[in-house]
């Protein structure tokens, strides 16, 4: 039956000159028929490069938020509208605005796990694996981090010259993984490799011989010469790193890294959504042109 459903998704893709986005915590089969698998923002990116008409992104809310922010000419489907984000929601723009009132002056990098309504209230974005070098051009000494906690304060520890003033929030995800758990999975396979996500608790990233974001556990693990790796990150990563890596052995940190949110997307959901073009993520302009703004004063950041 699934094979029937990848053939119909296939061509309603094609009729409907449409681009299939799936982030690299779907499910298995969702990456395997998507045409861009990745990390949030550059599958955003990637999705504006195409000439393609609608983007279906199987993903979270503020991914096809950030899609419908790069690409305002493309119509941009979400198959959950369910699938959110508890990070994201845990910060609001009346919380931020009343936070930079009392910090006057002081710029506000927005984590890209956020709406759009809150990259509009901020200086500049960042993303886990450019974090640290948007803080580092900023020419200012003290900032505000949102809203991951634990992204923040991993950043701050290459950055002792500046000040952070940290949002409370994080990855329900990431947070589950407890040092308890990395330490029994180190015990049981002392030839791995430990590598987890910079949204991890600080006292699990610690523990780590690599931090990085997803995309840059797949460089990490394709070119390190170690055959075995223990994989501190949601469980949906797993499909491209065994797949792309069929001589090396990838085990899973602790049972509890799985995002339920991004593992709400069917195929089922991904036909219904071509079948009707529906749901539609859109971001009002006045918010799209501020968000966009952030996110390019971001992407203007020389790369090395």
């Amino acid at each position: 039956m699934s094979e029937v459903i990848k053939q119909q998704i296939r061509e309603l893709l094609g009729q409907h000159n449409a681009v299939l986005l799936a982030h690299n915590y779907m499910r298995d089969e969702v990456q395997e028929i998507a045409d861009i698998t990745g990390d949030s923002l550059a599958l955003s990116i990637e999705a504006a490069k195409t000439d393609a008409d609608v983007i279906v992104f199987c993903g979270v809310h503020f991914m096809a938020e950030s899609a419908a922010i790069l690409s305002p000419g493309k119509k941009v489907v979400l198959p959950r509208p369910d699938a959110g984000c508890p990070m994201a929601d845990m910060v609001t723009v009346e919380q931020l605005e009343q936070l930079r009132a009392q910090h006057p002056g002081v710029p506000v990098v927005t984590y890209v796990n956020s709406s759009a309504e809150v990259k509009a209230h901020s200086d500049i974005c960042c993303t886990s694996a450019n974090a640290l070098k948007v803080v580092r051009s900023l020419k200012e000494e003290e900032l505000i981090f949102v809203p991951d906690r634990n992204l923040g304060r991993w950043v701050a520890k290459f950055v002792p010259e500046k000040k952070f003033i940290f949002w409370d929030g994080y990855c329900p995800t990431h947070e589950r993984m407890t040092v308890s758990a990395v330490l029994q999975k180190k015990a049981e396979h002392p030839d791995a490799l430990f590598i987890c996500h910079p949204e991890s608790a600080p006292e699990v990233s610690v523990l780590a011989d690599h931090v990085c974001s997803t995309s840059g556990m797949y460089d990490y693990c394709s070119t390190s010469p170690a055959t075995k790796f223990i994989i501190g990150t949601e469980a949906g990563i797993l499909y491209k790193l065994r797949l792309d890596n069929p001589g090396k052995e990838f085990i899973l940190a602790s049972p509890a890294l799985f995002c339920p949110n991004m593992k709400l997307t069917s195929l089922e959901d991904v036909l219904l959504a071509l079948q009707t073009l529906e749901p539609v993520v859109s971001v009002p302009e006045e918010i799209r042109v501020k968000a966009r703004g952030a996110l390019d004063r971001m992407l203007a950041i020389p790369r090395d």
